[in-house]
């Protein structure tokens, strides 16, 4: 079992007012997720380590059977060294709340990855399932079947992929439990013998395999979608639907999704088939490139992000209530928007440099930007000895949402609210964040920024546009206000296709 977060958000969200702040010795740093089983904290070892920590849910930890059931997952899960999959660190098997941490992987899950990319190239596919493979051969070998394979519990690293929450499905897998009607497992990725309640095998896991790749390669389950009890008969009656997956995958996913489990291949024999395939070859390697470029950035930007100490400073969420319905737009179809018509331009910039060009000729510019220099906090040479960098007080760090574009953050008031009404304001749109005419913002190559590298980087290299394509791993940027007094470090936490964004904020004030 592993404390990974095996839902589909991507990033952290701040802990709330009833989560602990503090589990087994350890200080609890925000929200990675939940579920079924409980809650996933992100932490850190005494030394600076991340870590994943799930505490389960206080209806689970009341039951006798599922505790002992636990403390049997545990002592497995210790068991399991696989390159593949999320080492356990620690655990609480007899605390008040049972808790278990793992080493924490920075990246997003299959799910996630099909959600925003689509589906994925057969040779990333085919590297995918040898990863796995060997995952599911150690986590089969310390005598656990996983019981619930899926995109969700797949998270993608730079050197491939990480498979999470095994042995998850058993600990909850108690006749007090289920009797409640609580199914383990789900329903698109469950074996025909699973759906049945007859007994498991690692041949589970493999029909499970089967049915992930079809959904990673082609972006639909081989047994289609729907309510639960239509998936779990077409799984048991009916044969998976591979119209959509490559040619090149589909006799490998049809092997796997054998009705019976001897019909179905082993680990062992599908590494050797993806070693027998000609886009991969006898050694298959997780090197650069096996990842698509756009997939490979979001990946990359997530490990650097995660390297950086986690801020211990209060947090605040805050959403928006729901939009009224917008009234449709008169007028021809296609129009811009009256947003684009407020936030399209930005000031004169030529106008302000031509006009120090101008100040340049006459020998007095030196004199008028030396103290523009010192009060922004740019270090050089004006003649008057270097300059002084600003001071800045710090606020509170505040994540909000935003639902859908006739909204706007408040960066005075740091609050969500309707769209042109704020004086100083970031703007979600359909693919970028839109900057008021007056405003100043700047995006680092890396994921470091403070007030100091913002104001040099606006004085250096400002930017007019900023894409949300170049703010995969919550890279941070930052915005000026239009009197130069505070900066706000931005980072983008989640920008969903129905129009829903979240970010984070932080405002720094300059004395």
């Amino acid at each position: 079992m592993s404390a990974q977060p095996s839902g589909d958000r991507p990033a952290h969200a701040a802990l709330s007012a009833d989560d602990p702040r503090e589990i087994g010795g350890y200080r609890l740093h925000a929200r990675l997720g939940s579920g079924g089983m409980g809650v996933v904290y992100l932490a850190h070892t005494p030394g600076g380590r991340p870590i994943a920590l799930k505490a389960v849910r206080e209806d689970f930890a009341g039951d006798p059977e599922f505790r002992q059931r636990f403390a049997q997952e545990v002592a497995s899960a210790r068991r399991i060294h696989g390159l593949f999959t999320a080492q356990v660190v620690d655990s609480g098997v007899d605390a008040p709340t049972p808790w278990l941490a793992t080493a924490y992987v920075p990246g997003p899950s299959l799910h996630q990855v099909v959600q925003r990319h689509g589906p994925l190239p057969v040779r990333t596919v085919l590297l995918l399932v040898a990863g796995i493979a060997e995952a599911l051969e150690a986590i089969h070998r310390a005598g656990v079947v996983h019981r619930d394979l899926k995109p969700a519990n797949v998270l993608i690293a730079e050197d491939g992929p990480r498979v999470i929450d095994f042995g998850i499905a058993r600990a909850a897998d108690a006749g007090a439990l289920t009797g409640t009607g609580l199914r383990i497992g789900t329903a698109a990725f469950m074996a025909p013998e699973q759906a049945l309640g007859r007994p498991v095998s690692s041949a589970t896991d493999v029909f499970a395999l089967g049915a992930l790749v079809a959904y990673v390669s082609s972006g639909e389950a081989p047994f289609g979608a729907g309510p639960e009890s239509t998936a779990l008969y077409r799984v048991v009656h009916e044969q998976p639907d591979l119209t959509q997956v490559p040619h090149d995958l589909r006799d490998l996913v049809a092997w796997c999704l054998a009705k019976r489990p001897e019909g179905r291949p082993g680990t062992a024999d599908l590494i050797a088939a993806v070693h027998a395939h000609p886009l991969v070859g006898p050694r298959p390697e997780f090197t650069d490139g096996w990842l698509p470029r756009s997939i490979g950035g979001e990946v990359a930007g997530r490990a650097e992000t995660a390297e950086r100490p986690v801020p211990v400073h209060a947090h605040v969420t805050l959403t928006a209530p729901e939009p009224p319905p917008a009234p449709a737009a008169p007028g021809i179809e296609g129009a811009p928007s009256p947003r684009r018509a407020r936030r399209g331009g930005r000031r004169p910039v030529l106008k302000v440099l031509a006009t120090f060009a101008v100040l340049a000729l006459i020998g007095g510019a030196v004199h008028l930007l030396a103290p523009l220099l010192r009060a922004s906090g740019s270090a050089g040479d004006t003649g008057d000895g270097p300059a002084r960098p600003s001071s800045y007080t710090r606020s509170n760090e505040v994540e909000l949402t935003s639902p859908d574009g006739t909204y706007e953050f408040d960066l005075k008031a740091g609050k969500v609210v309707p769209a042109d009404t704020a004086s100083w304001y970031l703007a979600p749109d359909a693919s970028e964040f839109v900057l008021p005419e007056d405003g100043d913002a700047f995006v680092p190559a890396g994921y470091e920024l403070g007030p100091a590298d913002c104001v040099q980087g606006i004085e250096t290299g400002p930017v007019t546009r900023i894409a949300y394509a170049d703010l995969a791993g919550e890279r941070p940027f930052c915005v000026r206000s239009p009197d130069e007094r505070d900066i706000v470090v931005v980072r983008l936490v989640e920008a969903r296709p129905d129009g829903r964004v979240t970010a984070s904020f932080e405002r720094y004030h300059r004395t």
